[in-house]
């Protein structure tokens, strides 16, 4: 089954907006979202088992005649995991950042959208009141909901009803 051409234009539209996102990021956030993502793997959870392994091994017993260069409760190696996870903190908070910035331009998009549409739609009702009083079909020039539609809708309005009725924490 072929895809139609409309929804192959959608979807090259949305590979269009996600590209041009993509290329804008800083140096930056690139390293950042490359880190985040490698520090999500099961690779990265398996290299730190085996270094942390590894770590303990070392300065428990003698291995291969290395002497215990962090003794027990190993406060170097407390450092070292303290100041990796501070720089993962900081590479995910980063990535998210990213992340919720696209997500603020994606919902300012959806919303201009759905507002053009909400006006589209209105129009359309209108004409359609006026196309059904031309032909005689009083129940639906006369139908109260049509005619509510058919009129301009306030989003201030809207989203102050939605203010005075959404529940207070």
């Amino acid at each position: 089954m072929q895809t139609p051409r409309h929804v192959q234009e959608h979807v090259y539209t949305i590979a269009k907006h996600e590209q041009e996102f993509l290329s804008k990021r800083t140096r930056a956030e690139r390293l950042a979202d490359r880190v985040a993502a490698f520090a999500g793997s099961f690779p990265f959870v398996v290299l730190h088992l085996i270094f942390f392994f590894g770590w303990v091994m070392l300065n428990r017993s003698d291995f291969g005649g290395i002497p215990h260069f962090d003794p027990f409760p190993y406060p170097l190696f407390d450092t070292i995991v303290a100041l990796e996870a501070i720089l993962l903190a900081s590479f995910i908070l980063m990535r998210q950042s990213g992340l919720a910035k696209r997500a603020d331009e994606r919902d300012h998009l959806m919303l201009q959208i759905l507002l053009l549409t909400e006006k589209e739609i209105t129009a359309v009702l209108s004409i359609d009141r006026q196309i059904a009083e031309t032909v005689g079909l009083k129940e639906v020039v006369n139908d109260e909901e049509i005619h509510q539609l058919s009129q301009h809708t306030s989003i201030d309005d809207v989203a102050q009803t939605i203010k005075e009725n959404l529940p207070t924490d």
